[in-house]
């Protein structure tokens, strides 16, 4: 077990070595070099353990295959994890280092530049006491989202190789850009091939995940009119003031850092302009609906009172919906949750429900008809230079997968 769990760490952090920052603006599938980079690897390495199908298709998109060695009609079991790291902080030149039987106390990330995890910011991590954790040098972000999944998926399916015991079809796939709301763009859910199936995308491994917010995407262009301050009154339309209006017409305590739970949001994540022009990039996130619909016309309402004010053509919005929340569609499948309780409790862990304050890759495939949930990976403090994995959760999540693949092929036997 400990050469398996070095073998896990090691996976980690050849993968977090990779920079697969998706890119928002390409227009390309996957939108970064690095995330084919790794996709090529992790064909390679799948090839190795013995899944001999393995392959990364023409949109970055990796498939591979475990058959079933067993006559029962198992249900194909299918396992997601995505390659792309945020574009909110850089992913290269990862320099991650562990801290073993970690202390409680706060943790110096790099101390030439006085950056510090403290414990008072993020108190969850007394819940870490004499736990292994990996953690950055501060500069970069750590990619646990979602490398950590890949190593756990890529971990479980070499010791079900290795063991030989009974199961039914396994699908695995790793797929690019899940970061930036286009990672199931291209899947072929026909090529994939499973009845149902996991993302592992979440953050501590006791938590199942069964919905999400509803999220879309707006772009707000701001046109002005430049003219040179010192003859400008009466003339001059400040495209950046314009912008700051705007954004002060929309629900203020709205914003993400007022928020929690089943609070859903508007975030201003990018802005950009000038006196004549200014662009603005929101996301909008909400559980419920109709609030989800809300949140939305907030935007047009404001968008509408800026061109009476300002004149027609002054703000133009985009909004486009991304993905739904997939609770309703994941309903009528309760037995894909059942298996995964039955597996945490088979191997002592107390499972957790908890609606994601985000999306996965699974809430487009359980909306395109896979039931498809999330499994924590050990991950924390996604998106951000203060980003940890515990290799202690890392390795409980190999055993879950192991455990939730047992379960389904007994459950099977019993029927």
């Amino acid at each position: 077990m400990e050469r398996m769990r070095r073998m896990l760490e090691e996976r980690f952090l050849r993968y977090v070595a990779y920079d697969t920052m998706s890119d928002e603006h390409a227009q390309s599938a996957p939108s970064s070099a690095g995330q084919l980079c790794l996709a090529n690897l992790l064909v390679q390495e799948m090839k190795e353990i013995g899944i001999a199908d393995a392959f990364v298709d023409e949109y970055g998109i990796v498939y591979g295959h475990i058959p079933a060695n067993t006559d029962q009609a198992v249900p194909s079991l299918g396992l997601i994890a995505h390659m792309d790291t945020s574009p909110d902080m850089s992913g290269a030149n990862v320099k991650a280092r562990i801290i073993h039987n970690y202390d409680g106390e706060d943790i110096v990330l790099n101390e030439e530049q006085g950056i510090i995890m403290h414990t008072a910011q993020f108190p969850q991590l007394k819940n870490q006491i004499g736990n292994d954790l990996i953690v950055t040098d501060g500069t970069t972000l750590l990619g646990a989202d979602d490398k950590a999944g890949i190593a756990e998926i890529m971990s479980a399916a070499q010791q079900l190789i290795q063991s030989g015991v009974a199961h039914g079809q396994i699908c695995i796939a790793f797929t690019p850009d899940e970061e930036i709301g286009r990672g199931t763009k291209h899947f072929d859910l026909h090529r994939f091939g499973a009845d149902f199936a996991y993302t592992v995308d979440g953050g501590a491994v006791d938590v199942i995940a069964y919905e999400n917010f509803n999220a879309a995407s707006a772009q707000v262009k701001i046109k002005g009119t430049s003219i040179h301050p010192g003859s400008a009154k009466g003339k001059m339309v400040n495209a950046l003031l314009l912008a700051m209006e705007f954004h002060a017409l929309l629900p203020r305590f709205a914003d993400p850092a007022c928020t929690q739970d089943y609070e859903g949001f508007h975030h201003l994540h990018n802005m950009q302009g000038a006196c004549e022009t200014c662009e603005m990039e929101y996301i909008i996130r909400e559980h419920d609906e109709t609030k989800f619909e809300r949140l939305k016309q907030y935007f047009m309402d404001a968008q509408a009172f800026m061109n009476q004010k300002y004149g027609a053509q002054s703000i133009h919005c985009t909004i486009n919906d991304s993905y739904y929340n997939m609770r309703k569609y994941m309903e009528p499948h309760p037995e894909v949750i059942a298996y995964a309780k039955q597996a945490m409790a088979k191997i002592g862990i107390h499972a957790q429900e908890e609606a994601i304050r985000g999306g996965t890759d699974g809430a487009m495939l359980t909306y395109q008809g896979l039931p498809c949930p999330n499994l924590g990976t050990g991950g924390y403090n996604y998106h951000g230079k203060y980003e940890y994995a515990c290799v202690n959760e890392m390795k409980q999540c190999v055993e879950l997968l192991l455990a939730i693949i047992a379960v389904v092929m007994e459950t099977t036997e019993k029927q």
